[in-house]
């Protein structure tokens, strides 16, 4: 896997094809990456305490490292 957290990426494949963002996570033992702001989901939460109240949020749910790239490269410089 090429990618590291923290690297710009562009999306090659799949819903969010041509969007770009920032790798907020990377799970290796799975080969998936989690981008920030990409790939959301709707996720139904419960209240935790007595007069809180449940929601709907979105979370960015992972993705396959083979459908990202990277937008640029870090040149080091000597």
């Amino acid at each position: 896997m090429q990618v590291k957290k923290g690297d710009k990426v562009i999306v090659i494949a799949g819903k969010e094809k041509g969007k770009s963002g920032t790798v907020a996570r990377v799970l290796r033992a799975e080969n998936k990456v989690v981008l920030e702001g990409l790939n959301l989901m709707k996720k139904h939460t419960r209240p935790k305490k007595a007069g809180e109240k449940g929601g709907i949020i979105d979370v960015a749910m992972p993705m396959d490292a083979s459908n990202v790239k990277l937008a640029e490269k870090k040149v080091k410089k000597s």
